[in-house]
């Protein structure tokens, strides 16, 4: 059968193509046999679909591959993934800032350390099984993952502060290849997160040498994203120069006013190993706070033994007395008590407070907000999640700006309504990017910025198939209206989907249509093949 009396499963007819490799946008047809896209060009007179889809005055891209999210901890209850469909988000990357589900070991779920955004542990043996979950979960988006550093670390040497030997690097080593050999990406590190943060650098090198031998991305959280965000940067350089991995700077910041400003010498350092030929890349929020555990805000030693530990500390007076002094110095600089607020807590004292912040609950009791932080981690167990304000909005637009930053959400809640106070970053990331930053601000093109939620994130992680929208690809595809785009949710009211996203498909099946899911949940496991 000729081209012109092609019988296609779907046609999406009369929209602006922005293809997602930042060339110009253009009018062009779009047509899906099956699970790809098999042909982009001028309307084809006679052409047959089994479903037309007029998108005249709309705009077609690839699906949105968002480079860094915790949704492993949350796809098995949310499979639906409606906030992600909603942005146009067709791939998540999971795994990230050292956490992951697996490897936990036989022994039991439960001994790494739970995810942000979740108040419990749990977990799977390895990838198989972690993905073998997904799958019988039908997800509505695919989920590419990553290996945490924190959960091999933990299934190796616990939540204790200890130094990994010979013995125990070769363990890690060992379920690195493990995961690998299964498919995972990469391995990312938390290293502002217990149990990763008790990590030396060396250990670091070792293990992504390793992912380096399996062609693996390397995903880093920062040591510091403060006082000394340039040492950390140049950490996760060294690490990536000495092991040869491929290295990626996760959500770039500066937090502090102090510190506001000092992404600009962060980026010029990337800029600089790139030129020396370190494979180095970064991706950023759309956003001036992050969210993460109050616990990481305390010194290492308090949380050596995990959660249980720590408030076993914080109930003897004078080891309470040692994490109140260390901690004081932040505050005012890196920890801003009127912008950290309670975003989860679970049963206690304080879980009518969600929504307040540190410095209200301080002045409502009358005491300093460092001890306000350690009275609601003794009250909640260790495991409360905040929404962090502290960044600069120009710190935002020069890493949005920079041509090697992906842009990528750091969130976890897939749908609304739910409890607590989550980060809005979790229903309007890429809405955000496209509404405030491309329409409004005009920080980047619209074609720039689909490349940046699109195949720089798919090529950083070597996803073969999407991120652009081009013969033979899959069917990843959205629908939306550039003019009509934009993020609902704030940090008051963060339980609203985005708008002006009409359609969405995950290999080549529909899974919003006009603005609301279908149902429909083809989404997967995504798997990578071990270069190992």
């Amino acid at each position: 059968m000729s081209d012109q009396t092609a019988a296609y499963d779907l046609l999406v007819t009369g929209g602006t193509v922005i293809d997602g490799t930042g060339a110009a946008p253009r009018l062009a047809d779009v047509a899906v046999r099956g699970d790809r896209v098999v042909r982009v060009g001028d309307p084809e007179p006679d052409a047959r679909a089994a479903t037309v889809l007029d998108a005249t005055g709309l705009t077609v891209t690839p699906g949105f591959v968002d480079l860094h999210s915790h949704a492993d901890f949350s796809v098995l209850q949310t499979p639906g993934a409606e906030a992600c469909l909603r942005q146009g988000v067709t791939t998540l990357v999971t795994g990230n800032c050292g956490l992951s589900p697996f490897p936990v070991p036989t022994g039991g779920p439960g001994s790494a350390e739970p995810a942000p955004g979740t108040l419990g542990g749990g977990g799977f043996a390895d990838l198989d099984a972690f993905a073998a979950a997904v799958d019988a979960a039908r997800p509505a988006v695919n989920i590419a993952p990553l290996v945490g550093h924190g959960a091999l670390r933990a299934a190796v040497t616990g939540t204790a502060r200890v130094t990994a030997g010979p013995a125990e690097t070769e363990a890690m080593r060992a379920l690195l290849a493990a995961a690998a050999r299964q498919g995972a990406f990469g391995m990312s590190t938390g290293l502002i997160y217990a149990p990763g943060s008790f990590a030396d650098t060396d250990e670091i090198v070792a293990l992504a040498g390793e992912a380096a031998r399996h062609g693996m991305l390397y995903a880093t959280h920062m040591r510091d994203e403060g006082d000394r965000v340039t040492e950390a940067v140049e950490e996760a350089l060294e690490v990536a120069r000495a092991s040869g991995v491929r290295l990626q700077i996760s959500h770039l910041k500066a937090m502090g006013p102090a510190n506001h400003g000092k992404v600009r010498t962060a980026l010029a350092m990337i800029d600089a190993a790139a030129a020396d030929g370190v494979d180095v890349a970064c991706d950023v929020y759309p956003y001036t706070a992050s969210s993460t555990r109050l616990s990481s805000r305390l010194p290492d030693w308090a949380l050596d033994g995990g959660a249980p530990a720590l408030v076993e500390r914080l109930a003897d007076p004078g080891t309470r007395a040692r994490v109140l002094a260390d901690l004081r110095p932040a505050v005012g600089r890196t920890f801003l008590p009127e912008g950290v607020v309670l975003a989860q807590t679970g049963p206690g004292r304080y879980g009518d407070r969600i929504g307040d912040s540190i410095a209200d609950i301080a002045r409502d009791e009358g005491t300093e907000p460092a001890a306000a932080v350690l009275d609601v981690l003794a009250a909640h167990g260790g495991e409360v999640m905040i929404v962090n304000h502290a960044m600069a909005e120009d710190d935002v637009d020069t890493v949005l700006r920079h041509p090697g930053s992906a842009v990528a959400s750091d969130g976890w809640v897939l749908g609304a309504p739910g409890e607590g106070h989550p980060h809005p970053r979790n229903f309007g990331t890429f809405a955000r990017v496209v509404g405030r930053y491309v329409r409004e601000q005009r920080v980047l093109e619209l074609a720039e910025a689909v490349r940046k939620m699109t195949s720089l994130p798919a090529s950083r992680l070597e996803l073969t198939g999407r991120g652009t929208v081009a013969p033979g690809q899959i069917a990843d595809l959205v629908v939306l209206d550039p003019d009509a785009v934009a993020d609902l949710a704030t940090f008051a009211d963060p339980w609203q989907y985005a708008v002006g996203v009409r359609d969405v498909f995950v290999s080549g099946t529909c899974v919003l249509s006009d603005g609301r899911a279908t149902g429909a949940r083809p989404g997967r496991t995504l798997r990578r093949r071990s270069a190992g």
